[in-house]
């Protein structure tokens, strides 16, 4: 089986906003963006984070897929939609010094994250005939499925690079994963 990840392409943000459940809209030349992806083709199977930004690149490229709600970006909870400079250092300074336990209100940690992650990969790799999948999602969700499969501490997830329309192509065969590209 080789299942695709793609990052959806560049949001527009210029006021720098914490965003991960909400929807942010595409940076404006989406389309240009979306021309000049190289997806990759006959999948068996299309499945997309419900988020605005990442139906788009599916709607764009005339895909039949579905949604799934555990495919969303974390959920920042009362953050969500405020620039980063206005949360105040009382919040935002103990989740930067352990942003895998600690969360906002009414958001999630990244173990809360990872665990719906970790759902979502092992349903779908229990799944026996499909050859070929593409995911359209987010950063953090592919990063956390690496994590999963590479068995790399938590800490370490925001060390690998995930671009904005790239994707990352895992292969795996009776359990075993390789990964074959990395932001191709």
């Amino acid at each position: 089986m080789e299942i695709y990840l793609i990052r959806h392409t560049a949001v527009e943000n210029p006021e720098n906003l914490c965003y991960g459940f909400s929807d942010i809209p595409l940076r404006s030349n989406y389309i240009e963006d979306f021309k000049a992806l190289n997806l990759g083709e006959n999948f068996d199977r299309v499945i997309s984070s419900p988020s605005e930004r990442c139906i788009l690149l599916a709607e764009h490229f005339h895909l039949n897929y579905q949604t799934d709600e555990r495919l969303r970006e974390m959920n920042f909870g009362s953050w969500e939609m405020m620039k980063w400079s206005d949360i105040s250092e009382e919040e935002i300074n103990p989740w930067y010094a352990d942003f895998v336990n600690t969360k906002a209100v009414g958001g999630e940690n990244l173990l809360e994250m990872r665990n719906r992650i970790l759902s979502f990969w092992n349903e779908l790799t229990s799944e026996e005939a499909l050859d070929k999948i593409l995911i359209i999602t987010h950063g953090g969700v592919i990063r956390l499925v690496l994590q999963i499969i590479l068995e790399f501490p938590l800490e370490n997830l925001f060390k690998i690079q995930i671009d904005h329309g790239k994707k990352v192509i895992i292969h795996m065969n009776e359990g075993y994963y390789s990964v074959k590209m990395l932001n191709g």
